[in-house]
């Protein structure tokens, strides 16, 4: 008779990121491609590819929503250490210009491609892959399915939320630390009282709204 406790746990591990769709591309060098960033109101748009190391795969990987900061930072250090990692952006300006959805594909290519190897195939957590010269495939939720979808929406997440700590100084006032660029109330109202920032997304209605 297994107690509550138990019943939990065993739940959890159905529910954690596995190994399955990686197994199921019959492929060594798979990577994992998710980002973080699209709903925001200021900041750059951030995706990670991450190539993990099967025979040193980091305990604890989940969709980084789940895991608290400070998981994040001691994971992100671990999946740094262990796993081949490409990083790339779409800043605020090329949001603006070709819209999040396609700046958040270019993203994505840029993290493929600062890769320290090419992947034999790629996992995409989404419901559609950007163009890329090798087979990929995109997972509903996969940040939350597939281990090494989850490994790159830690890192993805980590070096936004750090990017805008960094604006958070550059640009005082808008409390950038705490909501990272996110619509909350105090965001908005600061937007009203101070105008947009350079970091701000332009095409986005509250910003819009603030500058005129």
């Amino acid at each position: 008779m297994t107690t509550k406790k138990q019943d939990s746990r065993q739940n959890a591990k159905k529910t954690a990121p596995n190994w399955h769709y990686e197994s199921q591309t019959g492929e060594k060098h798979v990577a994992g491609v998710d980002e973080a960033g699209r709903g925001p109101l200021a900041g750059p748009v951030v995706a990670a590819a991450v190539i993990l190391d099967t025979a040193n795969i980091p305990d604890g990987l989940n969709d980084s929503k789940k895991l608290t900061a400070r998981k994040r930072e001691a994971l992100f250090d671990i999946i740094m250490a262990c796993a081949e990692v490409g990083i790339g952006m779409a800043e605020p300006e090329e949001i603006d210009r070709i819209n999040v959805l396609h700046a958040t594909m270019c993203a994505m290519q840029r993290a493929v491609a600062d890769l320290p190897s090419q992947p034999d195939t790629i996992l995409i957590d989404g419901n559609r892959c950007p163009a890329f010269n090798i087979p990929a495939h995109a997972i509903v939720k996969g940040d939350a399915k597939s281990l090494s979808i989850a490994a790159a929406s830690i890192i993805a997440k980590t070096v936004r939320d750090r990017l805008m700590k960094q604006a958070d100084a550059r640009f005082p006032g808008y409390e950038h630390s705490g909501h990272k660029g996110y619509p909350t109330k105090a965001h908005r109202e600061a937007l009203v009282e101070l105008g947009a920032s350079p970091i701000h997304r332009r095409s986005y209605a509250p910003v819009r709204d603030a500058l005129s």
